[in-house]
């Protein structure tokens, strides 16, 4: 199947939208995108690996086409990409994670590791040198869950700061396709969608506890890893990619000069690197 069929289906009462392309009996590959985003995404580097991949590109509960999670937290998240999996008969597979793709499929990959194949990490981090200051005003929530602190992150919901999230770091940004951050916007204009993102800016801290785990199963179990990270990541540096070496050292490292959403200039880079290190 080459062509990108758009599907739902009900996991644990809640409806998850995905993408799926390419034939059963290709390697399985994962597609988890980040906020606030949806698979759409994905749309360039879908076409460029459905020859070679058995690709489902989900939304994660609350984003997208998909309903909201059950609880605004990423255990709630992960749970239902988990039980997405098993619903669709991804047994084994790579996952692709971006940005809060990356805790719900680490998250995965501990609860679950003789399902892992490998990871494609892409702006995805795991270390807490990887957070930039940029995360200060989430971190300051973290600390103090006081109304104002979490009002104060209401700037990150708007439009502005979506289309900055897009075409920081980029060298040309009438390179970018304003029908990403348009249809962004059009999502987290939805009723609830702010108190959903709001909720999981508290609840990220959850994930920088979990690193230590991350790290140890990246350790442990030694997955093929490939990270290809926008250098130029105003939210996520690049010695978090760096960092994936020191415990896997068989990790494959490759930076591009750009943003926080590589895929939006570099998809056929981006395509070409997970071929070729999946061969």
């Amino acid at each position: 199947m080459n062509t990108i069929a758009y599907r739902t289906i009900e996991v644990d009462g809640v409806s998850i939208f995905y993408r799926e392309a390419g034939s059963a009996g290709q390697p399985k590959l994962l597609l988890l995108h980040g906020f606030p985003t949806s698979s759409h995404m994905f749309r360039d580097l879908i076409p460029q690996l459905a020859d070679r991949f058995h690709i489902v590109a989900p939304d994660l509960p609350g984003f997208g086409q998909s309903d909201d999670p059950k609880v605004n937290s990423f255990d709630s998240i992960a749970d239902s990409i988990e039980h997405f999996t098993e619903v669709v008969g991804f047994d084994r597979f790579i996952v692709y994670v971006f940005d809060y793709g990356a805790p719900t499929g680490f998250r995965l990959a501990v609860r679950h590791p003789e399902r892992i194949a490998g990871i494609v990490s892409q702006n995805g981090n795991a270390y807490v040198e990887g957070l930039s200051d940029g995360w200060n005003p989430i971190r300051a929530y973290w600390e103090e869950a006081s109304a104002a602190n979490r009002d104060a992150l209401r700037a990150m919901l708007t439009p502005q700061t979506t289309y900055w999230q897009y075409t920081h770091g980029v060298a040309d940004p009438s390179a970018i396709s304003p029908d990403g951050y348009t249809l962004d916007d059009h999502y987290l204009g939805r009723l609830h969608a702010d108190n959903v993102q709001l909720d999981l800016f508290g609840d990220y801290k959850s994930n920088v506890a979990l690193y230590p785990v991350f790290q140890d199963y990246f350790r442990t179990h030694k997955p093929r890893f490939l990270a290809v990270w926008g250098k130029n990541d105003p939210f996520f540096l690049p010695p978090g990619a760096e960092a994936f070496k020191r415990d896997n050292p068989d990790a494959r490292v490759t930076f591009l000069d750009t943003g926080h959403f590589a895929l939006e200039t570099h998809a056929a880079e981006i395509a070409e690197e997970i071929r070729a290190f999946f061969n």
